[in-house]
């Protein structure tokens, strides 16, 4: 006998989460927070991939081809480093399921992301186009090449893991712009880069475990 949630269960979820991030992860950002019980989780987890995974949780949810949904903390954390104000141009590497992108676009960001796997790049369409969410344009590419054709972008998130820090998205930062990526291999480590008068400073931040970069097939 299968259990059928309702969506107003979802809701219960969804505020349950956010809850957690503001008392127990201490998530300052009142935007992030009020955007994150807006976007409807679940939604972005493939149906085949919902069964013994609660969305709402407090892990990163599989979301078909080896990759994942990161931990809503994860989201929020590295969405909260970015320092972004409405209307800044934001590239993202990595659209995975399209959750992420989600969070940007009801901040108000202008999206571009790029996704290797076409599978989920057009999974991500799909939601996104569903869930209402605008001002996202999603295209399957190598992300170590950024998109230069939008730069530069006032914010550059990474949802993947490379080894090296990717030159060619430095290159791609605005002035006072920052970008925020999980750097290393296995356990990884945030850092964010700030574009200052030209020059780019780095800082350290929490330990995480992403999927690694990789480039796309066919490409180095």
């Amino acid at each position: 006998m299968s259990i059928v949630i309702q969506e107003s269960d979802f809701d219960g979820m969804r505020q349950e989460m956010v809850e957690i991030l503001r008392s127990e992860y201490r998530i300052k950002n009142d935007k992030i927070l009020v955007a994150m019980s807006k976007i409807r989780r679940h939604m972005f987890v493939p149906e085949d991939e919902r069964i013994g995974c609660n969305p709402y949780g407090d892990y990163p949810c599989p979301i078909g081809y080896g990759q994942t949904m990161s931990q809503p903390f994860i989201v929020a954390y590295m969405t909260q480093l970015l320092e972004l104000k409405p209307g800044s141009r934001v590239l993202e590497i990595g659209t995975g399921s399209g959750y992420q992108a989600a969070i940007l676009a009801e901040l108000g960001a202008h999206l571009f992301s790029i996704e290797t796997v076409p599978e989920l790049a057009s999974h991500a369409r799909r939601m996104l186009a569903k869930e209402g969410c605008r001002n996202v344009r999603i295209k399957t590419d190598d992300g170590y090449k950024g998109w230069p054709e939008h730069a530069p972008y006032e914010g550059i998130i990474v949802t993947c893991g490379p080894e090296e820090i990717p030159g060619d998205l430095v290159g791609q930062l605005a002035e006072d712009g920052r970008m925020v990526l999980p750097l290393g291999s296995g356990v990884q480590q945030i850092v964010v880069l700030t574009r200052k008068s030209g020059k780019v400073y780095r800082k350290d931040d929490i330990m995480v475990r992403f999927v690694p970069m990789v480039h796309e097939k066919g490409s180095e």
